[in-house]
């Protein structure tokens, strides 16, 4: 039976922040970057927001005075999933799709019903569409049977208190509780199936937006100044920077486990991802067979700059990863051979971008969990490999 430290059962309200921390060595060299990961499981931390009455807030200031220093059982509510079939008195299951979820056998989860306060049940085995429970329902369910549509079941996990928990009165009987709790035993995500090109993958995401829409150029050189003639500049590394902030937000229940899923598969500043620009850079002149490797664009780059470029063609809804192998004149149009043939006919007006190796440039990623959707900004860096 998993340890038995007191529940943290106040129902969740309005955002949560959810915050992934990695640790990262960054080895810098002329010609590139090695990345040595000191944390290979992020630390979790969570904030909560409470909604309460009198009462709420009473129970709320008796519980952090009983056990601030002590561990909690916390429900993870960004995670919560309502049940696919109603809850009946007695029954030994709870039907809901668990993958999507962090749900473990041998530990915890909660029960709210109407947004009430939560009642810990035991999970004995977790199914791909079932938790199956160590006891009958009994006392967790205020009814004989309780619709679905009133129930969220969450995943437990063990946490101490990080901060001190602070409330936020409006009127007597109106007031916020906010706690942040650091978890215990991070989960270990798989990896989602996401396009790859060259052994890398590719972010795809829709959702994708950046903010702010300005990103930064740059590339590390010495300034040498000796005071009396014109100021030199001497570059330190080969490798051009290009850095940004990208937002991603995610609505559905898929979507959400997806999105950190993948914060997850990034491992800090660890992992390398493409990021296309999607700034329609390559306009076509002339429409592409089926077999050909020519591509007629309008001038946007020294003709060396596009060589070794990686680009996305959006054909039809599908999307084809290329890269660009030489380029030559053609009259006031640049001409572009790229590696292969894309095996079907290429007509003006397709959609052709600039792809970009890049990593994040932070260990902290912070996830804010709405009602509606789950959004984070992630600055980027354009990376060697």
């Amino acid at each position: 039976m998993p340890e038995q430290l007191p529940l943290w059962p106040l129902p969740a309200v309005q955002q949560i922040t959810e915050v992934l921390e990695w640790r990262t060595d960054i080895l810098s060299a002329q010609a590139g970057e090695q990345r040595i990961a000191l944390r290979p499981r992020p630390r979790e931390i969570i904030t909560l927001q409470h909604r309460c009455d009198a009462r709420g807030m009473a129970r709320a200031a008796e519980l952090s005075r009983a056990g601030f220093a002590g561990g909690w059982q916390v429900p993870l509510w960004h995670l919560a999933l309502q049940p696919t079939a109603d809850l009946a008195q007695g029954a030994t299951e709870i039907l809901l799709d668990t993958t999507l979820s962090d749900f473990r056998a041998a530990e915890f989860a909660v029960l709210a019903i109407d947004g009430r306060e939560a009642v810990l049940v035991e999970i004995v085995t977790v199914a791909a569409d079932r938790i199956l429970l160590a006891e009958p329902l009994g006392m967790q369910l205020p009814a004989l049977s309780v619709n679905a549509a009133r129930i969220a079941v969450a995943p437990v996990r063990q946490g101490v208190l990080a901060s001190a928990i602070e409330f936020t009165r409006r009127r007597q009987s109106d007031g916020m509780v906010t706690a942040t709790f650091l978890l215990r035993d991070a989960a270990d995500l798989s990896v989602p199936v996401l396009p790859s090109y060259l052994g890398r993958p590719v972010q795809t995401n829709p959702s994708l937006v950046r903010s702010p829409v300005n990103a930064s150029f740059r590339n590390a050189v010495e300034y040498v100044d000796n005071g009396f003639g014109p100021v030199m500049v001497e570059p330190l590394r080969d490798v051009f920077e290009r850095g940004e902030a990208i937002t991603l937000k995610a609505q559905s229940a898929p979507a959400r486990w997806a999105q950190r899923r993948w914060l997850w598969s990034l491992r800090g500043r660890q992992s390398s991802f493409w990021l296309p620009t999607w700034g329609r850079e390559l306009q076509l002149r002339a429409a592409m067979t089926s077999g050909s490797t020519l591509m007629r664009v309008a001038p946007v780059a020294s003709l060396a700059g596009y060589v070794g470029r990686p680009i996305l063609l959006e054909i039809l809804g599908a999307l084809r990863f290329r890269t660009i192998t030489a380029a030559i004149p053609d009259g006031i149009d640049h001409r572009l051979t790229i590696s292969s043939s894309l095996g079907e006919p290429i007509p003006l007006g397709t959609k052709v971008h600039f792809m970009t190796m890049v990593r994040s440039d932070a260990d902290r990623v912070e996830i804010r969990h709405g009602a509606v959707a789950s959004e984070v900004t992630l600055p980027v860096v354009e990376v060697a490999g």
